[in-house]
C-alpha cells in the first residue's frame, strides 16, 4: 500500500517526524531556500539545542538536508521526500475512497426499495 520507495516503517518515521508543528513549520520555512540553523532558531520560542535536535529528526528521515558552508549549517527541504509523503498521503485517501464508496453500495443494497437511490452507473 505504500510508496514503492519506502517500506511501512520509513513512512511511519517521516509522518511522526511531520506530527510535530515545529518540524513541520521548519519544513515549510527551509523550502524556500537554504537558512541556516540559527536563523531557524531565531523564529522559536526554545533554545538552539532543541532547534537543532528538530533538524536532526527532520534529517534522519531525510525530509530536509544540512550542508557546511564556512562556519554555518543550512537547512534545506528535499522535494523528493515531500513528493514521497504526498503519494503515502494520495496511497491513503483512495484505499479510504473505496471503502466509503463500498459502504455506500452496501448501504444501498440493504435499504428498503422506496429508499434505494441509485448507485454509479444506474439510471434513475
Amino acid at each position: 500500500m505504500v510508496v514503492d520507495e519506502m517500506n511501512e516503517a520509513g513512512v511511519d518515521r517521516m509522518f511522526h517526524a511531520l506530527a510535530d508543528s515545529t518540524r513541520r513549520d521548519i519544513v515549510r520555512r527551509a523550502v524556500t531556500g537554504d537558512l541556516s540553523v540559527s536563523r531557524l532558531a531565531e523564529g522559536y520560542a526554545m533554545s538552539f539545542a532543541a532547534v537543532q535536535k528538530h533538524i536532526a529528526v527532520l534529517e534522519k528521515v531525510g525530509l530536509v538536508t544540512k550542508k557546511r558552508r564556512g562556519r554555518e549549517y543550512l537547512v534545506s527541504t528535499d522535494p523528493d521526500a515531500l513528493v514521497l509523503a504526498r503519494l503515502a498521503l494520495d496511497q491513503l485517501e483512495e484505499a479510504w475512497r473505496g471503502r466509503v464508496d463500498r459502504m455506500a453500495d452496501l448501504l444501498a443494497e440493504t435499504a428498503p426499495p422506496e429508499q434505494r437511490t441509485p448507485t454509479k452507473g444506474q439510471d434513475r
